[in-house]
């Protein structure tokens, strides 16, 4: 599973509230803030282990999150800033919410990992931009093969703590404690993908 290499196909389903959000004037960094906003919430709430109302303010986040970019291209407010402050929104929310379960569910050592593996699945893009050389852009985005490299990223590890966030609501046996670790152990899976191929393609290139 990638949905990440499938978002085109996917845009369907928050284009139409990005189009409606956008008639309302509302700059998109603003958009930006308030997903930060709501995700550090959701931290707190997960923290202290009040499961449903983490899981609302997480998705309306991530709804947000998705919107951000639709409203910036819809008013023409696509900027550089625009773009780099949304890497940095999502890092921080990905950080907080990773972390405050790992801590609360499951143990430091596995909040520690989580945040860090999450981290290194999504900075290796920017880092291999500078490295190897991306740089083309199609409606904003930079295109890299690493798109479509590796099976689970920010929005697999969105949808499994949900999911399991409701089913710890649930008092289902296999609760936030497991979810985290099988975030653990997917991300970091993903992750050497990503590396294998790098290495495949650039590891025999030298300067």
């Amino acid at each position: 599973m990638n949905l990440t290499s499938r978002r085109e196909s996917l845009k369907r389903l928050y284009v139409p509230l990005g189009l409606a959000i956008a008639r309302t004037g509302i700059h998109p960094n603003l958009i930006t803030l308030i997903s930060l906003f709501l995700g550090t919430i959701a931290a707190y709430f997960f923290y202290h282990e009040k499961v449903l109302t983490a899981v609302g303010f997480f998705v309306l986040s991530g709804l947000f999150d998705l919107v951000d970019g639709v409203v910036a291209r819809e008013t023409e407010r696509t900027s550089k800033f625009g773009a780099v402050f949304d890497w940095i929104a999502d890092k921080w929310v990905d950080g907080l919410v990773l972390g405050a379960v790992g801590f609360a569910f499951a143990s430091p050592s596995v909040a520690v990992i989580a945040v860090t593996l999450s981290m290194l699945h999504s900075f290796i893009k920017p880092v291999a931009y500078a490295e190897i050389g991306f740089s083309e852009r199609v409606k904003g985005k930079i295109i890299d093969p690493l798109e479509g490299v590796g099976f689970f990223g920010r929005p697999e590890t969105h949808i499994t703590l949900v999911i399991f966030a409701l089913l710890e609501r649930a008092h289902f046996p296999l609760g936030l404690n497991f979810g985290i670790k099988l975030i653990v152990i997917l991300t970091l899976a993903s992750l050497m993908l990503r590396i294998l191929y790098l290495y495949k393609h650039y590891g025999r290139e030298y300067e």
